[in-house]
């Protein structure tokens, strides 16, 4: 079992503990980190981090080479209480001091979402504080404010193994889908580069590790959409030459193993680079009057932490007249600051929920257009993206 690890508070402003300040505990279970922190928003929108822990289950998964459901769930019933009480006291507060609680409602394992959030209502209840269900993906497009301000409107990369989209965020609880993937998302194309190699979990830094030294240009793999005018992804078939790639090898090495990690995840980056210019000239026509030095590319979900990737990321916002931010690589991963952010904007804006909140396996921040175009079908609970 992965031990509880601690972020030191981040303090952005001193000054920021002022009578309209809002503080908020914010709960985050939806995949496979149990993570409890407590932000305070001041009244200029700076954020000072109090206390931010998480407990990983890298160990629990490992055997089987991906989060399995099930085994995430259990582990966040075991241990959130411990993880909630270590971030209250690491942050010098009781209950009471609190302005908020905020919790993932989803999307996400809908049974560790579900440990989240009922933690999160009991404590709201208890404490006689307003609740605020978060939706994860809200969560990851504010965390850049964590750092800096990042002032509306922005074109959101929301990349992960779960999502790979591109959103005008506008507002809180106001974002416009541009494109997404129409398949799989580019967090699982670097999960399954490690798994059919052997790399480890998880599939993302153990692929960049073993492409250091590895020739990206040994393999010509698939780069789909490449050029096309609209934003949307494909990883399907990217997946599918990996595979194909690695069984034609006899008796792989680990310099087989290096070669292909860098062709894989060159091919990631470039196809990132190359939808986001396409983004950039959607969203430049969005905003017409915004000026160009106000023009922002934010980053933001697991594979944002790769080096590659925001190497060639910078480099298509520096063309395209765009500054690329990205969160600090502790605030690209799962994380309950982004959580207890998300609450204390929604908070200051009047956006409490009631306890009936439920827990959502899917819920797209642009919920309108997933509804009229979903990019990757649906069901009885709701367009998939």
């Amino acid at each position: 079992m992965t031990p509880i690890a601690d972020t030191a508070p981040q303090r952005q402003d001193a000054g920021a503990a002022g009578a309209a300040s809002l503080t908020v505990l914010g709960l985050e279970t939806s995949c496979d980190e149990t993570a409890a922190a407590v932000v305070r928003l001041s009244p200029d929108g700076a954020a000072e981090i109090l206390s931010d822990v998480v407990r990983a289950q890298i160990e629990d998964h490992a055997p089987y080479g991906g989060v399995v459901p099930e085994i995430a769930a259990r582990a966040h019933a075991e241990v959130l209480d411990t993880v909630t009480r270590t971030a209250m006291e690491r942050a010098g507060l009781d209950y009471d001091a609190l302005d908020g609680v905020a919790a993932t409602a989803g999307p996400g394992l809908v049974g560790g979402v579900m440990v989240g959030l009922m933690t999160g209502k009991a404590i709201a209840l208890a404490a006689g504080k307003p609740f605020v269900a978060v939706n994860h993906l809200e969560g990851h497009a504010l965390s850049p404010r964590l750092e800096a301000p990042c002032p509306f409107p922005y074109l959101l990369l929301l990349v992960s193994g779960g999502h790979t989209q591109f959103l005008a965020v506008e507002d809180v609880g106001k974002a416009r889908r541009l494109g997404s993937t129409i398949d799989d998302a580019a967090g699982e194309a670097f999960d399954k580069t490690a798994k059919i190699m052997g790399l480890g979990f998880p599939g993302g830094p153990a692929v960049e590790r073993a492409a250091q030294d590895g020739d990206p240009a040994r393999f010509r793999l698939p780069a789909p959409f490449a050029g096309a005018d609209h934003c949307d992804f494909s990883f399907s078939g990217l997946k599918t030459a990996i595979l194909r790639a690695w069984e034609e090898i006899d008796a792989p090495t680990d310099r087989d193993r290096a070669d292909l990690a860098a062709a894989a995840q060159q091919t990631i980056a470039i196809i990132l680079m190359d939808r986001a210019e396409a983004a950039m000239g959607m969203f430049a026509e969005l905003f017409p009057d915004l000026e160009e030095d106000a023009r922002r590319l934010v980053v933001a979900g697991g594979v944002a932490a790769n080096s590659k990737v925001r190497a060639k990321l910078d480099l298509a916002a520096h063309v395209n007249g765009f500054t690329l931010i990205a969160p600090p690589l502790k605030w690209c991963t799962d994380n309950a600051a982004m959580i207890a952010l998300a609450g204390a904007e929604r908070l200051r804006r009047g956006m409490a929920d009631d306890l009936s909140a439920l827990a959502r396996p899917r819920w797209p921040l642009d919920a309108e257009r997933a509804a009229s175009d979903p990019a990757m079908g649906g069901g009885r609970k709701g367009p998939k993206a």
